[in-house]
């Protein structure tokens, strides 16, 4: 039995390796499994790290793929098959661009290796690049630039009258007169100074009437901003609001004798249809409060639905219908259309009806 032993010990050392002290498959082994950059500038751009490896098994790695945690960090690595003992990589590069302060990212190695997936991080703090003009006003329309191209009231109730300001800069060498024209009757609009001077920062002061806004719910209007007279093809300003009722000041006595608006239901669905087909449905509105409901507004997310309430007014005990009707033309797969209902309900003025469904060729 001795010399069955000793023969054994013989021969695994003459083989080439101690069974003992080398995996018969591939293994992968890191010099280390984290970095971190410490802190870095975004203004310097991109760094890499390569994470360095050994293969300690007795079979080729390969390393099939390296996947990163997000878009930020890009890998790369040893493609050929590493030999037992011989070295590869993978290498992470992250960039800070746009993305100020603390980050922590992994990156995953999937190989033949008999831990077939490793997981790598690196670390580190981004300090943010001081901001330049493009930066802080950030939409160019010739000669001036803008925080923003959309200027949002956001909440207006149905009476009030808003202000809103936003900052401009002239970035050319000459002084720039700004004038608007196509400005609805509900708005004031003007810049302040009217002319800028060469790199002269200044803003757009803006007026919300919503009584001459003959709307509600959410609502957009676009105005064209001149240059010395002249309109571009981009120089065009959105501005929008939601116009609302305001019933903060009910009374519980006039609470009590409120309109109360109920549906027969909430979604219509419609199931498979043809791409092509047109496709109709009744909602049912009925009025279970006390006083005359108002039907503000109907609106439908898209011109493929189109609605028409039979009445606006519907007294306390009365009911009334929309028809809604979907156009499938042009539209495929898996449809969700929203029709909203703006009413004098103060406990419900705003409701979303669905049209659901599948469109099919």
């Amino acid at each position: 039995m001795k010399k069955y032993i000793v023969l054994f010990i013989v021969v695994a050392i003459f083989t080439g390796g101690s069974v003992w002290g080398q995996t018969m498959d591939a293994n992968i082994s890191f010099d280390m499994e984290q970095h971190n950059f410490g802190k870095i500038k975004e203004a310097d751009g991109s760094v890499t790290h390569n994470f360095e490896f050994i293969n300690t098994g007795s079979k080729p790695l390969i390393i099939s793929q390296v996947r990163a945690s997000c878009g930020c960090t890009s890998p790369n690595w040893t493609k050929e098959p590493i030999l037992p003992g011989s070295k590869g990589f993978v290498s992470a590069t992250y960039n800070p661009k746009n993305r100020p302060g603390p980050f922590n990212k992994s990156i995953t190695v999937i190989s033949n290796a008999t831990t077939p997936h490793k997981v790598l991080r690196i670390l580190g703090d981004v300090i943010p690049k001081p901001k330049g003009i493009e930066d802080i006003y950030r939409y160019s329309m010739g000669k001036i630039r803008l925080k923003s191209n959309h200027l949002s009231f956001a909440r207006v109730v149905k009476g009030q009258k808003v202000t809103k300001l936003m900052e401009i800069i002239n970035v050319s060498e000459e002084p720039v007169e700004i004038s608007f024209n196509r400005v609805p009757g509900h708005l004031t609009i003007a810049a302040n100074p009217a002319t800028l001077k060469p790199n002269e920062k200044g803003v757009i002061e803006a007026s919300y009437d919503s009584d001459k806004k003959n709307d509600w719910g959410f609502v957009i209007d676009r105005v064209n901003i001149l240059l010395n007279g002249q309109s571009g093809n981009t120089n065009r300003l959105t501005i929008s609001a939601t116009i609302e009722e305001d019933f903060s000041a009910l009374t519980p006595e006039q609470m009590a004798i409120a309109p109360a608006i109920s549906f027969d239901n909430h979604t219509f669905q419609f199931g498979d249809i043809r791409q092509g087909t047109k496709v109709e449905h009744n909602y049912t509105i009925t009025n279970n409060g006390k006083s005359d409901l108002i039907i503000r507004k109907v609106k439908a997310s898209c011109g493929c639905t189109a609605v028409s309430p039979v009445d606006d007014v519907i007294k306390a005990g009365s009911s009334t219908t929309v028809k809604v009707i979907f156009n499938s033309a042009g539209k495929i797969g898996k449809q969700n259309k929203t029709i909203t209902v703006i009413s004098n309900d103060p406990k419900h003025s705003r409701t979303v009806l669905w049209v659901k469904g599948n469109v099919i060729k």
